[in-house]
């Protein structure tokens, strides 16, 4: 029996500190079958060995009597598509993005709308909204007013928050995939919070549930870890999810149980394995950030580093087994993730797992950039600039390459702020620019990819939304910088002149930095790591 996807009661998990002691629950009498409390009243439920939930009726809502109207309410907004909306969300965001079971869901819509949770269903009509002219049917008749449907999703989102289930995280999940309402830091800490109710952050590999629950417990779990992570370094906020508090298991093979062949019946490029990779990819990727925020990024890194004798040294000594991470992963990307793996023309989601790599060197680099100062060693900073240098060219070549079928695909949310990062970091470059020749370069760059993107931004929704967050970024610096030595802007690490001629670390520095800048080319190429002597 399923535990968190009933349609007639939600389960709660029970924490060791709880009033109600695991112990004390052990001694209760269990169903064997169910592993639910034989008393009178069915309450407790036993999955692990240490794991209890406690079960709760959904008709002891308020809101619950509301729940078939809101179900009609939206299923009449987009009559008589809804099966079309369906068949578009498998057919594109699905794949690379599975936090759903599509067999499973299948089922149920087959048999009658009503057995979802508003919020879910209205959320993948939204979705599927995105390619409503991917359908040639579709493309000839009038788009649904997709604001009055996301508003119904969201307010109903909020109404199953008290009794939620696996969909409502689904649920607000994949509306924070649709648009970035200024609640998306709010609503993904309350997504953060009902997971735990949920028990997400657990590890279920040995739970008396379906196999196939475990394994979509697996996938939601990493897909709320991503956004929260992602959300993290958008907002610059720290993080709700701790590896300490943090048990899920890696993603196996195995915890996609249907085979591509039942996924897709005309699956020319692979797009199903070639999904699943992607978000398993995304998956490794986002725990990386996640280091590069806590050793880079967090109160107590930024405490330790402002206290350190040298900053950048420190910055770089944390920064090298990141690097070394990142070099690796994209080395041993399998070659049906590289950006021209797919045939012309077949949409593929690899673009945003390619931006989402270059947006993760870049917050890195930020930081090494960020400790450089004007008493820095010149040779220390023309080494970590030009390593910088590097990495800009590289993310502004990868923009350059994208063709329809990555911009016609799936982007993950983080996506439109991806894109906006790589031109601040060019506008960080710009301002800690060490010569006006240099300087020069930088405003030239950032001056072009902001137009690049304002001109692109008629090839996908989630571009233009980037060009917005960069203008806001960026636009007031590039108004005023007349030019490098305008009144208006101070470049701090022009105040003191650098040597045309680089010197060499000093010697009492033990920080061997040689080859830090090597990777200068496309996505292809990679900075060498800094490495410390033991």
């Amino acid at each position: 029996m399923t535990l968190s996807l009933q349609t007639y009661q939600y389960a709660k998990y029970i924490g060791a500190t709880d009033e109600h002691d695991v112990s004390l629950l052990d001694l209760r009498l269990y169903d064997d079958d169910l592993s639910e409390d034989t008393g009178e009243n069915v309450a407790f439920r036993k999955v692990g060995y240490y794991e209890f939930f406690r079960q709760y009726a959904d008709k002891e809502s308020p809101s619950h009597v509301h729940e078939a109207e809101d179900l009609d309410t939206i299923q009449a907004m987009v009559q008589p598509h809804g099966d079309a909306l369906v068949r578009l969300y498998f057919q594109v965001v699905h794949h690379a993005f599975p936090i759903i079971h599509k067999r499973v869901f299948l089922e149920k819509y087959a048999r009658s709308y009503r057995e979802f949770s508003p919020p879910m269903l209205a959320a993948i009509y939204i979705l599927a909204l995105n390619w409503w002219t991917f359908d040639p049917v579709l493309a000839k008749l009038p788009r649904p007013d997709v604001s009055k449907l996301q508003a119904l999703a969201f307010r109903s989102l909020q109404e199953v928050a008290s009794r939620a289930k696996l969909s409502t995280v689904q649920a607000g999940i994949l509306l924070l995939q649709r648009s970035t309402p200024d609640s998306t830091w709010q609503l993904t800490s309350q997504l953060v919070a009902i997971g735990q109710d949920l028990g997400l952050h657990l590890d279920c590999t040995h739970w008396r549930i379906p196999t196939w629950e475990r394994a979509l417990r697996k996938r939601l779990a990493w897909a709320l870890f991503m956004q929260d992570t992602w959300s993290a370094l958008i907002y610059g906020r720290p993080p709700h999810i701790t590896p300490h508090n943090w048990a899920v298991q890696p993603i196996v093979p195995e915890d996609y149980p249907e085979s591509p062949e039942d996924e897709a019946e005309n699956d020319e490029g692979g797009e199903v394995e070639k999904g699943r990779l992607t978000y398993t990819a995304m998956i490794q990727l986002t725990k990386m950030l996640s280091e590069v925020l806590d050793t880079l990024y967090s109160q107590k890194a930024e405490l330790e580093i402002r206290q350190s004798f040298d900053s950048t040294k420190t910055v770089l000594e944390r920064a090298k087994p990141i690097q070394l991470k990142l070099r690796a992963f994209f080395a041993e990307m399998p070659d049906s993730l590289r950006m021209d793996s797919s045939p012309s023309g077949k949409p593929t989601a690899v673009g945003y797992l390619h931006l989402a790599y270059f947006a993760t060197e870049i917050t890195l680099h930020r930081r090494v950039i960020r400790s450089l100062s004007a008493q820095t060693d010149p040779y220390m900073v023309q080494i970590c600039r030009s390593a910088a240098k590097a990495r800009l060219i590289s993310a502004l070549e990868y923009f350059n390459r994208l063709k329809p079928e990555h911009l016609q695909s799936f982007w993950y949310f983080a996506s439109k702020f991806n894109f906006a990062l790589i031109g601040t970091f060019a506008g960080l470059c710009f301002v800690s620019s060490v010569s006006p020749e240099e300087a020069q370069f930088y405003q030239l760059r950032l001056q072009e990819y902001r137009w690049v993107l304002r001109i692109s931004r008629k090839s996908a929704e989630f571009l233009e939304i980037a060009s917005g967050i960069l203008e806001s970024a960026v636009g007031v610096l590039l108004r005023n910088a007349e030019s490098v030595n305008s009144k208006k802007l101070a470049f701090p690490m022009l105040q003191q002149s650098v040597d045309d001629s680089p010197q060499g670390p000093m010697e009492d520095d033990e920080t061997d930095i040689e080859g830090y800048a090597a990777g200068t080319g496309t996505d292809d190429a990679y900075y060498e790591d800094v490495r410390m002597e033991s």
